[in-house]
């Protein structure tokens, strides 16, 4: 039976917008009619470009700020407690506004404001729906909690049982959410244009990916790039959107620097390991490709917390100096028990499909309406 959902993401980044397109790919194959809408749209007087610019701000050129603001107010302290602040109280009503002539049969988020939307919608009444929470980041702050949310899809076992440590409802394990080209076996990649790239570029080399984000945005990343050169390495470094780093980065003897890459899945095959610095998609894509992943000097605030808890968890390697980030890459770019063991904590980790459970959400609310945290 064809049913309405309604998928809340944000354009931060492009990372809530990937999980969020392939969401809604997912329902779509199942029969479902599926409308997606950014919540910074729904913040009245531009506020929601404003609050873009100034978290892309802060990452790239004042990361304390950013670190100080995140450890007053991401940091989970306690268990769950009600109050969305001042920013979701507008965009709750624009999206109560959105949804009263049209009720979706399941409202979900992919961005921690549109978490605190749904959430107080949903503890309101004004939302009559499941409000289901889709967390992307590896380490669950507090803007990701809500107690009016229903039901909290975690990446990690570790995430989840956070979730219910802090009182969120019915936390569930699915993994990360990415296209299922990176899932596919590695003989089914069309690597071969990138390989023959990369050998023209550097014969002998072995590449590594150096990924900045969207944005292409981090710390030393020159000096990373060419530590990567001087070890034998060739870092193909992901610059984004950046134009301005790509061609820094291209500069710099024995780097290649990319934009916009819109086919990863062929990119990661071609590839031995990644180096990334904000715990988000395009290390998820990596552990479901099946190439190792090393965090380093990753950005404040929940970059840093991601990398630590997606190592803590045994998904990655976290070097915290040169030598040893060029130690991790050495043993883990090799075929070694290490790699063999890192590929398959990777790829176990994605363990149910987020939009089956999603669209399942109206029946464990109605089969469990209290909705506890924990058996």
């Amino acid at each position: 039976m064809e049913r309405r959902f309604v998928i809340l993401s944000a354009g931060m980044g492009s990372g809530h917008d990937a999980v969020a397109a392939e969401l809604a790919r997912r329902l779509t194959r199942q029969g479902h009619s599926v409308e997606t809408a950014d919540v910074l749209r729904m913040l009245p007087f531009g506020l929601g470009t404003g609050l873009r610019c100034f978290y892309a701000g802060m990452v790239g050129h004042a990361p304390l700020v950013y670190d100080a603001i995140y450890r007053g107010f991401f940091v989970p302290r306690g268990r769950l407690r009600g109050g969305t602040g001042p920013v979701a109280a507008p965009a709750a009503l624009a999206l109560g506004r959105a949804l009263r002539d049209r009720p979706p049969a399941t409202v979900i988020s992919t961005f921690h404001l549109a978490a605190q939307v749904a959430g107080r919608l949903r503890e309101r009444g004004v939302l009559r729906a499941p409000s289901v929470v889709l967390i992307t980041d590896f380490a669950v702050h507090r803007q990701w909690l809500h107690p009016g949310n229903d039901v909290h899809l975690c990446p990690t076992r570790e995430a989840a049982d956070e979730v219910a440590r802090r009182g969120g409802r019915r936390p569930v394990q699915v993994g990360p959410v990415v296209p299922p080209a990176f899932l596919a076996p590695p003989d089914a990649v069309a690597a071969d244009g990138y390989e023959r790239r990369f050998a023209r570029a550097a014969p002998d080399r072995v590449p590594v990916v150096v990924s900045s984000g969207a944005w292409g945005v981090g710390s030393r990343l020159e000096r990373t790039a060419a530590l990567l050169a001087a070890a034998g390495y060739l870092p193909v470094v992901l610059c984004g959107r950046n134009e301005r780093l790509r061609r820094r980065m291209n500069a710099v003897r024995g780097v290649l620097g990319l934009g916009w890459v819109t086919d990863m899945p062929a990119l990661l095959g071609a590839v031995r390991a990644v180096v990334e610095n904000a715990a988000g998609q395009t290390a998820a894509q990596a552990l479901a490709a099946g190439v190792p992943v090393v965090s380093y000097r990753p950005i404040p605030g929940h970059g840093a917390d991601g990398a630590r808890r997606m190592a803590e968890a045994g998904l990655t390697s976290y070097a915290r100096d040169e030598w040893e980030l060029l130690r991790e890459l050495d043993v883990l770019t090799a075929d070694s028990r290490k790699r063999e063991r890192r590929v398959a904590a990777g790829r176990e980790v994605f363990v149910a499909d987020a939009a089956r459970v999603a669209a399942d959400a109206e029946r464990l609310v109605t089969e469990d309406p209290q909705g506890p945290a924990a058996d």
